[in-house]
């Protein structure tokens, strides 16, 4: 494993999920004489043919799989202490491993064992419940290259000092793209996307994903906006949300050196 750095963790490990692929084969990084559980495998088999499948429209998810730029975790039933803990030390992790990939592509996956019955507007609650609680185990400042304000257009999702584009994909969704049978939350670091930008690539790139995500759907994500026009957590849960909808977000100040849920 290519490992984080020198810094400790400060989370604890003990609901660590945090894996990769080796030798073709989905190890645990940390720790790969661990076996990793058969439901992980299961989840994490069905994600990789859900968007490698021809019709799956983002192309950055599939450069991420098939390029193995991506890190991947198994949790209990989101927004759980557990899954809360697991996934701040793995998320962590994954925000300095991924300063080594080299690649706008890369991605942290989490998928979680439940709830798998919910309709829309129930996942948007729990996706940021999930985010809320996340934040409020942060021990790193907000990332100073991007909003901490849901309602400003340069807002982004902050953990471990990173910003981060979030796709939330479960079972009850309209959208065929993130319809997917766990409830799933995809990190993208925020300046890849900036990256792409000032290379010329992501308005390109976007186009190709809408004209692919029209073709598969029959419309487009009216929530779908150009970067930068309009705050981002409007895609994060994939619901088509009102006009008037407000994000539940709300920012902590300071530095908080608190476990999750306490």
């Amino acid at each position: 494993m290519t490992t984080s750095s020198t810094v400790i963790n400060p989370y604890g490990s003990e609901y660590s999920s945090y894996s990769e692929v080796l030798n073709e084969e989905l190890v645990y990084a940390e720790d790969q004489e661990r076996n990793v559980s058969g439901e992980a495998l299961l989840a994490y088999d069905s994600f990789q043919k859900h968007v490698l499948n021809s019709e799956f429209p983002c192309l950055g998810a599939k450069a991420s799989l098939h390029g193995n730029f991506y890190r991947y975790g198994f949790y209990e039933t989101i927004n759980s202490l557990n899954a809360t803990q697991g996934l701040a030390h793995d998320l962590w992790n994954y925000a300095r491993d991924e300063r080594g990939f080299s690649t706008n592509y890369a991605t942290f996956i989490a998928c979680f064992r439940g709830p798998k019955t919910l309709d829309e507007g129930a996942w948007e609650d729990i996706l940021w419940q999930q985010l809320q609680s996340l934040h409020e185990c942060d021990r790193s400042d907000w990332d100073d290259t991007v909003s901490s304000d849901p309602e400003d257009s340069h807002f982004s999702f902050s953990f471990a000092g990173t910003g981060f584009f979030i796709v939330g994909l479960h079972d009850g969704a309209s959208r065929l793209s993130r319809k997917f049978g766990w409830p799933t939350l995809v990190f993208n670091v925020h300046s890849q996307f900036e990256r792409l930008r000032d290379e010329g690539l992501f308005e390109r790139m976007q186009e190709t994903i809408r004209v692919k995500d029209r073709k598969l759907q029959g419309t487009l994500n009216p929530n779908l906006s150009d970067f930068g026009k309009q705050s981002e957590v409007k895609q994060y849960s994939g619901r088509a949300v009102e006009a008037e909808w407000k994000c539940p977000f709300h920012r902590l100040f300071g530095r908080f050196m608190k476990s999750p849920h306490n």
